[in-house]
């Protein structure tokens, strides 16, 4: 079989180097006996080449198998999406639009836009079956700067921004119940958030399985608590309590078009983690067939639940006591569970905690993959000795989501991460419609009509520029400034190879405080 030419390979496992950057040609059966590799080319030169491998090679030190299957990937999903925003954003959408029938509206359609996006995710993710989603995409469509770019921003901003938010939404409800009517404190709240962040960062670098055990006990619980609130609320409602879903006040809305795509982030930060399938393609079995079975039962299944939770809170709740509550579903508690009420901050707190966990588990690896390749300092992509825990990657996640639950308030940190999430999110589907053309013939085993993509990018786009345009807010020109910055990272530390003279010794010191070492798969310079 021809096997196309490739830039030469450095000491690599599976990609070859070239200025600092692996060479993505390779496909997970890269390290074929005759050394060559699969390349994702244009069909036309080689219509026999095979994308997807059929495992990793038997003899890779690093082996993924195929482990998780159709039901593995639903619960994934949906175990991910949700997480605190179903608890946190109904008040706020609420406040953003002004009117009932509206934020069902946008409820509804950010569940639609979650499905559509990733449809055309399930395209991608079949089409490279190298797990890393937005990363390896970037890469085939666009090659190296982009794919860093998204890496920085990644592990810099996106995920320690998601950490912050959900450990601020963990300490909202954790303190509500020891203080009675008012609000708790600041100061208070913050100091509780970084407790929380300080416990997940001591169970994550202790052991992978115990954060796992963690991980599938806490995602009973938040299924509980959603079970809890809609039964609730059905009692409610045959109770003939529907005074406030009978008012859906179009007429009263305050809604703009900036203020839409506002409320679109609130919303949307409850959907978040719709794509997190396609960092773990290369486990899923079959995934030509699983992964799009998975999205297409997974997130319909987490809008039902939204939606009869929406209409649970309004059976028990006025509109003005959700918008004045930052707790929605504890003050549902109080209203509804009498004396049972701590139930509810209690399973909202367990939830809150499960998701963080799982978010500083995925953020820790995609740090640890990125360092790994040469984007980011190398002690990041070191172990424990005896724990075989990424320790530095998730130490230095946590050092920022620190920083950030200190300096940043919820509301302001859900508009700065969905804005510079959309970014990237766009960018993904701009990769699908470039590789359409750019890449014809490479193998689709899943294929996705090509207006679903054109119309989540208008969207984004949209989502994007419309806040923006409607009241712009330093936050935005930070998060586009940053992302401009990581250019400057780029070129003389990637591209051109440069390293500080002092970093080796940083690097030492790190390694001995900490225990790490370099894995067997890290790079030899």
């Amino acid at each position: 079989m021809h096997h196309h030419e490739q830039p030469p390979r450095n000491a690599c496992n599976g990609g070859a180097r070239e200025g600092g950057l692996v060479w993505r040609g390779c496909t997970a059966e890269c390290d074929a006996e005759d050394g060559t590799a699969g390349t994702l080319t244009d069909g036309n030169a080689n219509p026999g080449d095979k994308l997807e491998g059929s495992d990793a090679a038997p003899d890779d030190p690093v082996h993924l198998k195929r482990r998780v299957g159709l039901f593995s990937g639903v619960a994934l999903i949906v175990g991910t999406m949700i997480g605190s925003g179903i608890f946190v954003s109904p008040s706020g959408l609420l406040v953003r639009t002004g009117s009932v029938g509206i934020s069902f509206i946008i409820w509804m359609a950010c569940g639609l836009l979650s499905l559509l996006g990733a449809l055309a995710y399930a395209e991608l993710g079949t089409m490279n079956t190298s797990s890393g989603a937005e990363y390896a995409y970037f890469m085939d469509a666009f090659g190296g700067p982009p794919a860093f770019l998204f890496s920085w921003v990644s592990t810099l901003v996106l995920k320690p921004s998601q950490m912050a938010i959900i450990c601020l939404s963990f300490a909202k409800y954790a303190v509500e119940p020891f203080v009675a009517e008012c609000e708790p404190p600041d100061s208070l709240v913050k100091l509780v958030a970084v407790i929380c962040i300080v416990m997940i960062l001591a169970v994550n670098c202790y052991s992978v399985n115990l954060a796992t055990n963690v991980q599938n006990i806490f995602t009973a619980a938040k299924l509980a608590a959603i079970a809890i609130i809609v039964c609730g609320g059905a009692y409610k409602l045959i109770l003939g309590n529907t005074r406030h879903l009978q008012e859906p006040n179009f007429a009263s809305s305050t809604a703009t078009l900036g203020n839409i795509a506002t409320a679109f982030y609130t919303g949307l930060w409850a959907y978040d983690g719709w794509n997190n399938l396609n960092y773990v393609t290369e486990e899923i079995k079959n995934p030509s067939k699983n992964l799009p079975l998975s999205i297409i039962i997974g997130i319909p299944l987490v809008t039902l639940c939204y939606a009869l939770v929406n209409v649970s809170y309004l059976a028990v709740m006025s509109v003005s006591e959700m918008t004045d509550s930052d707790a929605v579903a504890v003050t549902f508690g109080n209203r509804l569970l009498g004396p049972m009420a701590w139930l509810m901050p209690l399973a909202v707190t367990i939830s809150t905690f499960g998701s963080a966990n799982g978010t500083l588990f995925v953020a820790g690896r995609l740090c640890f993959a990125a360092s790994r390749e040469g984007h980011l300092l190398d002690i990041l992509s070191y172990v424990h000795v005896r724990r075989f825990t990424p320790a530095p990657g998730l130490i230095f996640h946590s050092l920022i989501a620190v920083a950030m639950v200190l300096s940043g308030t919820i509301d302001s940190l859900i508009d700065f991460f969905s804005f510079t999430a959309w970014i990237f999110y766009g960018g993904a589907m701009l990769a699908l419609i470039v590789m359409r053309y750019t890449k014809p013939h490479a193998p689709r085993p899943y294929k996705v009509p090509i207006i679903i993509p054109i119309l989540v990018l208008v969207v984004s786009t949209y989502l994007v520029v419309a806040p923006i345009v409607d009241k712009p807010q330093w936050e935005y020109l930070y998060a586009a400034a940053f992302i401009l910055a990581g250019l400057v990272v780029y070129v003389p530390f990637v591209k051109w190879g440069f390293s500080l003279p002092f970093m080796d010794k940083i690097t030492v010191l790190l390694q001995m405080v900490l225990e790490v070492v370099p894995t067997s798969t890290t790079f030899e310079y």
